[in-house]
């Protein structure tokens, strides 16, 4: 049966097909793209200087920014990919919000005060402090910029398959031109608010996600009488897989491939968080490196009680809607959590579910919104500060000619995630952003880690760690399961999967860690100690940070 005369499909097409939805589906996601434009607007009338622009002034407070941590930070991968991937493979589709969740503890612990105190507005900085300024920040520029059009897949796939889900579109042409709605508005938003404009967006959203997830969370709990053990023993014998479903092994260890592949996902959601550039520069948006703490705990917090909650958005899911009935919507499972509130709110047909799926549609848009905004305003910076200010014009441009390269920087990149986007519309969001998180552990995380802590680590060190890094994550992804081979593949028709595992972070990461720690042992450049210990001093007490 194709999937576009799938009960499931043709009963949400009939919930489209109704002008009263259709009306309420288009007036929710118009009120918030309206009304996060006229804050983009807004905030960037008072966006007059770099530091603005960069860092929104430095002027949000610690429980501000941790609430627009968790907006960039919960992104489409988790409100859509990890319920899909609970949906359809139970406990191994969970271990996506458990490593989620684990890795702030290394970004809390290891990184967030002493990239605060370092640098000014990316990672670049932190780098050039102690090595050579522009080979330095070329590298840095270069693999922010791929980090996040990688994470940028992620969101656009997932903005396909919403939109299309809600109004009924089944055409591929549909599906890339709401693609490039989405690349249209985030460059709207980065160009026009900055940093400022982004921030109250991420603010907005996250409040909007916990609210309509907690909502859903409620009514799925409400209708297995809050009994927990009752919605997991309806999801397994539902599931088709019975007792196999709550236990590991659905998805991943099957084979020695598929336990390799489990360690490799785990290593790389632990430690990518920590490398992720739209994260990493909203610790300078805060005043002081204590704000920058509190900003991590109240991240953490909210954070993990919406984890939590997506394990029960996945459960239902399956518990409330047949496998074959996601799969058939969309391959990946992307759109379990907005069938399952279709399906709690009464069905197809019905004034509530319809209320119900476009109330949740619009939360997830304004998710996805909101975290494209970051990732572009995190590689348009990058591009502008790193590559253009210090490396083309070396340290000459003004403040205005910075941060026009910035805007002609966010055309570019959304251009391009526009056109992988439209590729990418069929993988599983939480599979990409895993590969974001992959590429961000093996070329960002051990430079960083290496120029904070190490005093012998060189210029040539954090070139062979990003290059290394970049290159190995980014390599292993073309030639694995992810681009070609499998029916769920970018292109499913080739094959040149060479690579067994869909994440490199197993081979990528540790050898980040050791071309870095090779290239400054076999590196001729004498480590200048005297700049280290300023650094480490800064890093520490935040004397003399921005």
């Amino acid at each position: 049966m194709s999937p576009a005369h799938h009960p499931a499909v043709v009963q949400l097409a009939a919930v489209s097909d109704a002008s009263e939805h259709r009306t309420l589906i288009v007036a929710l996601f118009a009120s918030f793209v309206v009304a996060t434009l006229a804050i983009t607007v807004w905030a960037g009338r008072q966006t007059r200087s770099a530091a603005d622009f960069y860092a929104g002034g430095r002027q949000f407070t610690g429980f501000q920014n941790g609430l627009a941590i968790s907006g960039d930070y919960m992104s489409a991968a988790s409100f859509l990919g990890i319920a899909g991937a609970i949906a359809l493979f139970g406990y191994d589709g969970f271990l996506y919000s458990i490593g989620f969740l684990v890795a702030w503890l290394v970004a809390l612990l290891l990184v967030a005060e002493p990239l605060r105190n370092s640098g000014r507005y990316t990672m670049g900085d932190v780098l050039a402090y102690r090595m050579r300024q522009r080979p330095v920040r070329t590298a840095a520029g270069t693999s922010t910029i791929v980090v996040s059009i990688f994470y940028l897949l992620a969101q656009m796939a997932g903005a396909g398959v919403l939109v299309s889900l809600l109004l009924g579109i089944k055409s591929d042409g549909g599906k890339v031109l709401i693609v490039a709605l989405v690349g249209v508005l985030m460059i709207v938003y980065v160009t026009i608010g900055g940093m400022k404009g982004t921030t109250w967006v991420q603010m907005v959203k996250a409040v909007l996600l916990i609210a309509g997830t907690l909502l859903i969370t409620f009514l799925i709990l409400w209708k297995f009488h809050f009994n927990v053990s009752d919605l997991l023993g309806t999801a397994a014998s539902n599931s088709g897989k019975g007792s196999a479903f709550l236990e590991p092994g659905l998805k991943y260890g099957k084979t020695g491939t598929s336990k390799l592949d489990f360690i490799s996902l785990g290593i790389a959601l632990v430690l990518g968080t920590a490398g992720l550039p739209h994260i990493l520069i909203r610790f300078y948006t805060v005043p002081t490196s204590k704000a920058a703490r509190k900003s991590v705990n109240w991240a953490i917090g909210i954070i993990g009680a919406f984890y939590l909650m997506t394990i029960v958005l996945g459960f239902g899911a399956a518990a409330l809607l047949k496998p074959g009935d996601i799969v058939a919507s969309n391959k990946a499972g992307n759109t379990a959590a907005p069938l399952a509130a279709l399906e709690i709110g009464g069905g197809g047909g019905s004034t509530g579910g319809a209320i119900l799926l476009a109330v949740i549609s619009a939360v997830a848009f304004a998710t996805i919104l909101a975290v494209v905004a970051g990732l572009t305003l995190a590689s348009s910076s990058s591009f502008a500060h790193d590559i253009y200010a210090n490396v083309i014009r070396k340290g000459r441009a003004t403040e205005e000619e910075e941060m026009k390269a910035a805007r002609w920087a966010t055309v570019l990149i959304g251009v391009v995630s526009i056109a992988l986007g439209a590729l990418a519309r069929d993988l599983n969001v939480a599979g990409l952003v895993a590969l974001a998180f992959a590429v961000a552990a093996s070329a960002n995380l051990p430079t960083i880690l290496y120029s904070l802590f190490w005093k012998r680590f060189t210029t040539q060190g954090a070139l062979w760690s990003i290059y290394g890094g970049l290159v190995s994550a980014v390599g292993l992804v073309l030639f694995s399961p992810v681009v070609s081979g499998k029916p769920t593949s970018m292109f499913p028709d080739a094959n040149f999967d060479f690579f067994p595992l869909e994440n490199p972070g197993l081979i990528s990461i540790p050898l980040g860690f050791l071309l870095g720690w090779l290239g400054s042992l076999l590196s001729k450049e004498e480590p200048d100690k005297g700049k280290y210990a300023e650094l480490e001093v800064k890093s520490l007490t935040g004397v003399g940070a921005h």
